[in-house]
């Protein structure tokens, strides 16, 4: 009995210090959302602004660009995934990678080679591990990115981009990530960055009619120099969207672990105060039976 009851209070303890670290990590998760949340909200104008400027330079003119143009039979597609760099986020970068994995199953079908381009340790590891063929790799930034390293993701895609596809280039960019809609639902999407889908509709677009626009020196170089500024926007923008969802989730994983170690911490103070008492009955039916011999003996 003695030792059943050191047992129950070795896992006590065990626990207590888990549920230390979970209720600390608990705490900074949530802590980083509101700043994650308000660098999302800050960027949200710029993107669907530039958007915004490319849709309508796009429907005022009829060149050609390759930023809104479909190329004649496509053969290859790069693929951005964005995960986290560490764990203890719950199914965070699972989904993202298993939204990224039906999107390649939809281009493979369309007859689309893919190449990937992994953002995040997670993603890193998982394709690695599956021997999946990896063309960039960016980590270390997925809790709090910035705009450079946005940019060393768009660099490298947009040189994929405009290189020919024999040489290696691709003729569309999907980008997968994780969009924060609130501290509780995180949902993994699949955008296409390259070439912009772009629709037309008999509907006032929102924010009011598009600007009607004079280029200087022409609509062909104001496309080329706001394709390199909007990739960087849009990949700035679902980074900082993956950080808040990676906050939420781990802050969401972290408390569901705390009440799980609060509620084996009753359950083994439960059994250790059984074990105490069924230690205790024990002893004193000891005693009364050798008190009970003690007398018969006399």
């Amino acid at each position: 009995m003695a030792g059943q009851l050191r047992e129950y209070r070795r896992r006590i303890r065990s626990v207590q210090s888990t549920k230390k670290i979970t209720r600390a990590m608990e705490l900074i998760a949530a802590s980083r959302i509101a700043k994650a949340r308000a660098r999302v909200a800050a960027s949200r104008p710029y993107a669907e602004e530039i958007t915004r400027v490319i849709s309508a330079v796009a429907s005022q003119t009829t060149i050609k660009h390759p930023l809104t143009t479909e190329r004649a039979n496509p053969t290859r597609a790069a693929v951005v995934v964005i995960t986290s760099d560490r764990g203890l986020a719950g199914g965070y970068s699972a989904n993202a990678l298993r939204r990224a994995g039906e999107l390649m199953e939809l281009l493979r079908e369309e007859g689309k080679e893919t190449l990937l381009y992994a953002v995040g340790r997670k993603a890193v590891t998982y394709y690695r591990f599956r021997g999946r063929a990896i063309t960039g790799e960016y980590t270390g930034f997925s809790e709090q990115p910035s705009y450079s390293d946005a940019k060393a993701v768009a660099d490298a895609l947009l040189e994929a981009f405009t290189k020919p596809t024999e040489n290696g280039g691709v003729d569309e960019i999907h980008i997968v990530f994780t969009e924060y809609v609130s501290a509780i639902t995180q949902t993994p999407v699949a955008h296409r960055l390259l070439p912009m889908v772009l629709t037309e509709h008999t509907e006032e677009p929102p924010g009011g009619p598009l600007p009607n626009y004079e280029f200087e020196p022409s609509a062909e170089e104001v496309l080329d120099a706001l394709l390199p500024r909007y990739v960087e926007s849009r990949l700035y923008a679902a980074l900082l969207e993956s950080a808040a969802s990676e906050s939420a989730a781990r802050q969401r994983a972290m408390k569901s672990a705390t009440d799980n170690a609060e509620e084996l911490i009753r359950s083994y103070t439960r059994l250790a105060n059984r074990a105490r008492q069924d230690a205790i009955t024990q002893e004193i039916s000891e005693i009364v039976g050798g008190a009970n011999a003690l007398a018969a003996g006399s």
